[in-house]
Order: C-alpha cells, then sequence, then structure tokens
C-alpha cells in the first residue's frame, strides 16, 4: 500500500504538502485489522492511535455506539492529545486499513509538524467538549 497516496486521497489530508503527508506515513505503520475487532478499550492507558485509511469502526461509552467513524478519521488521538485515560471503546465494524501510531509517535509528530498538532488539538477539544 502507497501509504502517503492513501493519505492524500482522504478528505482531511487534501491540504497537507507531499513532506507532511510523508513525514506521518513515516511514523505510523499500516495494519490491517479484521472486522469486529477491539482497537481501544475505555478507561485503559492511552498508548496508541490510528488514522483510519478504509472501513469503518464503532465507538462506544460502555454498551451505546455513540460514534461511527471512517476514512480520514483519527481515533485514540485524544486521550494522548489529553493525558488521559480512554474515554470510549473503538471496535471495527468492517474490515479496516489503518495507519498504527505508538503515543511517542504522535508526540513526535505534534513537535516536527505545526499543522498535524493543530489537526489533533481541534479534534480532541471537539470531541471532548472543550471548544
Amino acid at each position: 500500500m502507497n501509504t502517503v497516496a492513501a493519505l492524500r486521497a482522504l478528505d482531511r489530508f487534501s491540504g497537507l504538502t507531499d513532506a507532511e503527508l510523508k513525514l506521518i506515513a513515516d511514523h505510523g505503520t499500516a495494519v490491517h485489522i479484521p472486522a469486529h475487532w477491539g482497537l481501544i478499550w475505555e478507561k485503559t492507558p492511552a498508548d496508541k492511535a490510528y488514522i483510519i485509511l478504509s472501513g469503518e469502526v464503532s465507538v462506544r461509552k460502555g454498551r451505546d455506539e455513540i460514534a461511527r467513524l471512517g476514512p480520514g478519521d483519527t481515533v485514540g488521538e485524544s486521550a494522548i492529545v489529553g493525558h488521559r485515560l480512554r474515554t470510549a471503546s473503538v471496535v471495527s465494524v468492517t474490515d479496516l486499513e489503518v495507519l498504527h501510531f505508538t503515543n511517542e509517535a504522535v508526540a513526535d509528530l505534534m513537535a516536527k509538524s505545526s499543522t498535524f498538532k493543530t489537526a489533533l488539538e481541534t479534534t480532541t477539544s471537539e470531541r471532548l467538549g472543550d471548544s
């Protein structure tokens, strides 16, 4: 998979330069995740985040679905950026192609790309209701 091309095809990343897309791609690991797989669990420490390249996930608080996310969406970053435990669980609804990031990779990307940092902080603020 050409990860830079996959990122470029997503609306959320359309304004980034090729260099920024390559930086993001180089910090992540492309991973295939099968349907019905738990990616993130509520009330656990923040140790990873994902950018969804294809497929769909269900975001759940307890047993209730609170959102469906798909290509271009990020999951797991809010707890890393906010230095909090996970506020929800994320389960794949379909097979997924994602970019997987460790919390160290997210922190490094935020330090190297102000565009990436701003995007994650905005998403985190919106999701946590801090805006």
